[in-house]
């Protein structure tokens, strides 16, 4: 698991640079093309298939012992076609996301590109019979881009050459099981959630730019640790949730004046960050008090009531609330925006 040996002098010039089309990041692209750097590759900034993706490109270079010029890309403030100046590269890599329209117009350069997402198809128009595309809404970007670095390593001349270290293998592949099943929205795999929160800290460090030692970092993160980090998180978000019950004065509220029966509720005006966890533990309270395992959990936003619901119960769907009212989200979860004469009527027989 050595980088520092292969890094071209391009790559070292902009590492400081903390702007994505910065000039010292338009500078290493005009630095690749006066020596005739061959492969240009952008990666989706700041998700984490586009990370993982981006090592994956980087590892088949650098077995390979090929210069390439790796750039996160956002589309906040993104490269366009005319910056990056294609023409000069023999082949772009686009992974983890589908290309702005004036891409097309490039005629000397390859361009292949990655994508798991539903709404990726419909972008797609004359960029499908220019590139080539890879769209699979059935496996998340990272782990196909994983998958074609590894098949072209494997068949590449002379001694077979693997992507990953026997050492690493495992571990990564653990780690893309979970970010697939986060991208395609299945949140099936055990402690997905704790996972989920885990990977959290490191969004802002995947910025090959701002963050020399990215891949090193990617390569040794595991699920297991993620999973206990996330972990920890939750047991100090729920410590915290039960102070401010405690603190507070939980109530009735009549759900939709009655017509969705009755749950406990509070306000968390300066405590909404907690609001998952508060919602939850109210609708223990409720199902206690034989109420509807419902909790509701009410606060200011942006000037706007806002009404968050959750459950703790499998059969008990909260989004039918919701949705009536404008709002929307799953069974145990869900959240609309509430008139304030409304919300006073739903909690008008409460005594004061």
């Amino acid at each position: 698991m050595i980088f520092r040996r292969f890094l071209p002098s391009y790559r070292l010039r902009f590492s400081a640079s903390r702007s994505f089309r910065s000039d010292a990041a338009l500078g290493a692209i005009s630095n690749a093309l006066e020596e005739k750097v061959p492969n240009l590759v952008l990666y989706n900034y700041p998700s984490f298939s586009g990370a993982y993706s981006a090592l994956f490109a980087h590892l088949y270079h650098y077995r390979l012992r090929t210069p390439s010029l790796i750039l996160p890309f956002s589309s906040v403030v993104p490269f366009s076609a005319k910056d990056l100046s294609l023409e000069g590269f023999e082949r772009c890599y686009l992974l983890d996301f589908i290309p702005l329209k004036d891409f097309a117009d490039t005629r000397d350069c390859e361009i292949i590109c990655f994508d798991h997402r539903k709404s990726a198809a419909s972008k797609l128009g004359s960029v499908k019979k220019r590139f080539k595309v890879n769209v699979d809404v059935y496996k998340s970007s990272s782990k196909a881009v994983y998958e074609y670095f590894s098949s072209k390593l494997a068949s590449s001349e002379g001694e077979p050459i693997s992507l990953l270290d026997d050492g690493d293998r495992t571990r990564v592949e653990s780690v893309l099981d979970y970010i697939e099943d986060i991208d395609l929205r299945r949140w099936r795999l055990p402690d997905i959630k704790a996972f989920s929160f885990g990977l959290k800290e490191w969004r802002s460090k995947v910025n090959c730019i701002t963050n020399p030692h990215m891949y090193e970092q990617l390569l040794r993160m595991s699920s297991e640790d993620l999973i206990a980090n996330g972990n920890s998180y939750f047991s100090s978000r729920l410590v915290d949730a039960k102070r401010v019950l405690k603190q507070s004065k939980a109530f009735k509220i009549r759900l939709g004046r009655g017509f969705y029966g009755e749950c406990m509720g509070m306000r968390a005006d300066g405590n909404h960050e907690l609001s998952d966890e508060l919602g939850k533990l109210l609708s223990l309270q409720s199902a206690a008090a034989g109420l509807r395992p419902i909790g509701a959990v009410t606060f200011m936003q942006r000037n706007n009531l806002k009404m968050c619901l959750r459950s703790t119960d499998d059969t008990t769907d909260t989004s039918e609330v919701a949705k009536a009212y404008g709002g929307g989200g799953t069974s145990c979860s869900s959240s609309f925006i509430i008139r304030m004469d409304e919300y006073n009527e739903w909690t008008a027989k409460n005594p004061t």
